[in-house]
């Protein structure tokens, strides 16, 4: 078993506070082998681009800050306490316009990495 902690990951560094960071949470070092997670800073300003996953479904725990949701082409204003499934071969991206840094947590399966950037 393994206990993650909202209020660690609050007080995590971002190692460079201009770009977006990534830090794995669940991985095969915890024996997980149909599931994976990790903890995402997005500083102000920055933006995970637009893309999709052939197979991997997601869900997002926004635990600071606030941002927007880009999903199929459509903006959903997000913020600290809400939660996004996200299914597979959904456009999607992230934009942080907001003046400060948005956090969030986001597992997935299945684990295998299928991103796939849309122009």
């Amino acid at each position: 078993m393994e206990i993650l902690r909202i209020e660690d990951f609050l007080r995590t560094e971002n190692p460079n506070p201009k770009e977006r960071y990534r830090l794995d949470l669940v991985t095969s070092e915890q024996r997980a082998e149909k599931l994976s997670g990790f903890l995402a800073v997005l500083p102000a300003g920055r933006e995970v681009p637009y893309h999709f996953h052939e197979n991997r479904e997601s869900l997002i725990i926004v635990i600071s800050g606030e941002a927007v949701e880009i999903c199929e082409g459509k903006e959903h204003p997000i913020k600290a306490g809400d939660v996004i499934y996200i299914p597979a071969a959904e456009k999607h991206g992230l934009i942080n316009r907001s003046a400060r840094d948005v956090r969030y947590l986001e597992f997935f399966t299945p684990v295998r990495e299928d991103f796939i950037e849309v122009s």
